[in-house]
């Protein structure tokens, strides 16, 4: 008797741990990630240029372009050309406090046609803020100031098509160390896992509701 409860017991566990690998996560995604053609990728506007490394956000912002371009999923464009989608990414260093240089948009830049494989690839960013307002770019000027922000890379996805941007919750964010890390791109290999997921399970429950 006992060693026909102990089996018995195995079995119950055994089916339990095999249901729960097996039951995925559901993932849910607004229609506008999935509908979604165009992107545009900017730099955190609350980031401070670092004096240690003055080019690494940019730097960070030209590696997600380029992934995106890779995947091919998406067409990146300018925050001014009402994309579908705006990610915000920002490099952490580690430190939570450090001084940095404040008084101009890390989103002023020149515009840069890059041919790659896949077409042309759009960068570039002057004058224009995330949030679609002009930027009068006589109205500040370089100064020193005290940066404080995460530690770890992070990459924001926000819903483009939104007239206040920035001022809603984000659709999905991805914080890690060397989230943004070329040139693997962590950040964007994740995000391009949640759509296919979410784009299969889709799918799969268009194919059960056709069944009779």
């Amino acid at each position: 008797m006992r060693w026909r409860y102990v089996t018995l017991l195995l079995l119950v566990l055994f089916s339990s741990s095999f249901a729960a690998a097996n039951d995925k996560k559901k993932v849910v995604l607004p229609a506008v990630v999935l509908k979604a053609q165009s992107v545009a990728v900017l730099i955190d506007p609350d980031t401070g240029v670092s004096p240690s490394a003055p080019l690494e956000n940019k730097t960070a912002q030209e590696d997600v372009e380029k992934a995106l371009a890779k995947w091919g999923r998406f067409r990146t464009v300018l925050s001014s050309m009402s994309p579908d989608l705006v990610i915000v990414v920002r490099k952490g260093n580690g430190k939570m406090v450090q001084p940095t240089i404040g008084g101009t948009s890390p989103n002023n830049r020149p515009v840069i046609l890059q041919p790659n494989d896949n077409g042309i690839r759009i960068g570039g960013q002057k004058g224009q803020s995330p949030d679609g307002t002009q930027n009068d770019p006589q109205s500040s000027s370089p100064q020193p100031q005290v940066g404080v922000g995460a530690t770890e890379d992070s990459f924001v996805v926000y819903d483009g098509t939104a007239a206040d941007t920035m001022d809603r919750a984000p659709i999905w964010q991805f914080v890690a160390k060397n989230g943004l890390h070329s040139p693997d791109v962590p950040a964007v290999g994740e995000f391009r896992k949640l759509i296919e997921e979410a784009e299969k399970q889709q799918k799969q429950q268009q194919q059960q509701q056709k069944k009779p």
